[in-house]
């Protein structure tokens, strides 16, 4: 997805979390945070959410999905799949 085009990939984890290491280009939102800052994402854009293993932002996808957002898609697996891939990660700004 990320390849064909705009996205928006959002990282759900706590700080400490993501203090050690983040997928290139995500967008830091802790998923306590996600109903005060929810108005940064867009409705027509796809958004892919992940955490660690997949259950928060599976919580998030849900509670987006339950706000409108009609293309929001959970990282299955989380960061560990994608590790376990072989995927890189990246220190946070």
């Amino acid at each position: 997805m990320q390849q064909s085009g705009a996205l928006v990939l959002v990282d759900v984890r706590t700080d400490a979390e993501v203090a050690r290491g983040v997928i290139a280009g995500a967008l830091h939102i802790p998923l306590h945070l996600l109903p005060a800052r929810h108005a940064e994402l867009q409705l027509g854009v796809p958004t892919v959410i992940y955490c660690q293993s997949g259950g928060r932002s599976a919580q998030a996808c849900a509670w987006l999905a339950d706000k409108g957002f009609e293309q929001v898609y959970n990282l299955q697996g989380g960061l560990s799949a994608w590790l376990g891939e072989g995927r890189p990660v990246s220190l946070p700004a």
